[in-house]
């Protein structure tokens, strides 16, 4: 599992509603593990994933996960380094790297590709490829990616339905 992983979505979306919905707290707390991410758009800025109340209950740190933004280029490509710090494990395992990409094409629709490398990281590749799922841990990248269009498409999450 441990390596590259990429995912890609077709979003019924402007390329800019898509970017808004990876990059601004309000919209990072509404799906996926629904965790409030910030950001400092410019490379070298700070970028802090905070646990929701679920996460918090159970004991998880206020800060869930970290890293860098790497590169920024608005609406089109989001370079960032992550860290997964609920978990001592993963935390130590240090940091990977994330890159969003968004392609708007006819239609209004944009294509979101998220690469997520890994290959020093075997258990985050794990999360992220939904192996825990069954365990509460959520079912990584394909659902975070699945609840975040049905968001912008339909304007409820997943878990709203």
């Amino acid at each position: 599992m441990s390596g590259t992983q990429v995912y890609k979505v077709y979003i019924k979306a402007e390329a800019k509603q898509v970017w808004d919905a990876i990059t601004t707290p309000e919209w990072t707390a509404r799906y996926g593990f629904r965790g409030r991410t910030e950001l400092d758009l410019r490379p070298g800025g700070a970028v802090v994933g905070r646990s929701n109340a679920g996460m918090l209950a159970m004991g998880a740190p206020e800060i869930g996960t970290d890293g860098e933004v790497v590169e920024v280029d608005p609406p089109h490509r989001l370079v960032q380094t992550f860290r997964m710090l609920m978990d001592p494990t993963m935390a130590a395992e240090g940091f990977t790297r994330l890159t969003y990409e968004l392609k708007e094409g006819k239609d209004g629709v944009t294509a979101l590709t998220v690469t997520h490398e890994l290959s020093d990281a075997p258990n985050m590749a794990r999360l992220m490829a939904g192996e825990f799922e069954e365990m509460g841990a959520g079912g990584g990248w394909a659902w975070v990616l699945s609840d975040l269009k049905s968001l912008l498409e339909t304007g409820k999450s997943l878990a709203d339905r």
